[in-house]
């Protein structure tokens, strides 16, 4: 890295600014093709997907994987990412249009979170065996039905609390699939962490967004004064991908 270099970070905070301090272990140089702008939508949500479905849930080809809010930014990136590792991809995404929007990022499969149980369409297309990796960011309300789409050894990662964090788990259940259930969060993570976290990224993500087989989803761009306006729309739901700030 050089000064002049166009680069992105994973910022410990404080990344709505015009001037920000990153470590250099967090930073990460832009693939020439990719908009600098653009590339803002990068480092959270890769760095995010890779370590927990690699790192936390070790995700390989041939394994087959649910991750719930594929329109989202981390979910977006994620389905991407499993996708890329020749996994068999399920996701949830609410309304047709976004479940195209997401089968287009290169799930096998969407469920309609609005209409279907997702539980049910995973071991109906899973010939009831279910999944190997639940990647959730939704939390409580989701957790007896993502260990019931679990595999056996199957591992949840919930990465969210987006309805509640408070629930009932059948343990029973759990236990006969022998399956496990990991919380991770990113911010809160050792600055060693986050350094391997991001190193994995530059060796592996970054090479699939170079060659256009993986890329970051902006959904609106607004300036740093519209920040508000930003937030109300991220609110009022409907958002596919990231919403960015800039100058």
């Amino acid at each position: 890295m050089a000064v002049g270099n166009r680069v992105c970070a994973l910022v410990d905070g404080g990344a709505y600014a015009e001037l920000v301090n990153a470590p250099a272990a967090q930073v990460i140089r832009v693939p020439e093709d990719l908009e600098l702008r653009d590339a803002a939508a990068v480092p959270e949500a890769a760095c995010t997907a890779w370590s927990n479905l690699v790192g936390v849930a070790g995700l390989t080809a041939g394994m087959t994987v649910l991750i719930h809010g594929g329109s989202g930014g981390v979910g977006s990136m994620a389905v991407q990412i499993a996708h890329a590792l020749n996994a068999f991809v399920i996701s949830t995404a609410g309304g047709p249009e976004r479940c195209e929007q997401v089968r287009a990022l290169g799930a096998d499969v969407v469920v309609d979170h609005r209409s279907e149980s997702f539980a049910d369409a995973v071991l109906e297309v899973t010939d009831g065996r279910g999944v190997d990796v639940v990647l959730d960011v939704v939390g409580a309300a989701y957790l007896a039905d993502n260990v019931r789409a679990l595999a056996t050894n199957g591992h949840l990662v919930v990465i969210g609390m987006q309805k509640g964090r408070r629930a009932e788990l059948d343990l029973g259940v759990l236990l006969t699939k022998r399956a496990s259930i990991t919380g991770t969060t990113l911010r809160s993570r050792p600055a060693a962490e986050k350094a391997a976290i991001v190193d994995g990224v530059r060796r592996h993500v970054l090479p699939l967004i170079a060659d256009g087989r993986i890329r970051p989803v902006v959904d609106t761009v607004y300036r740093f004064s519209e920040a508000r306006q930003a937030h109300e729309r991220l609110a009022a739901g409907g958002v596919f991908g990231k919403i960015l700030l800039t100058p």
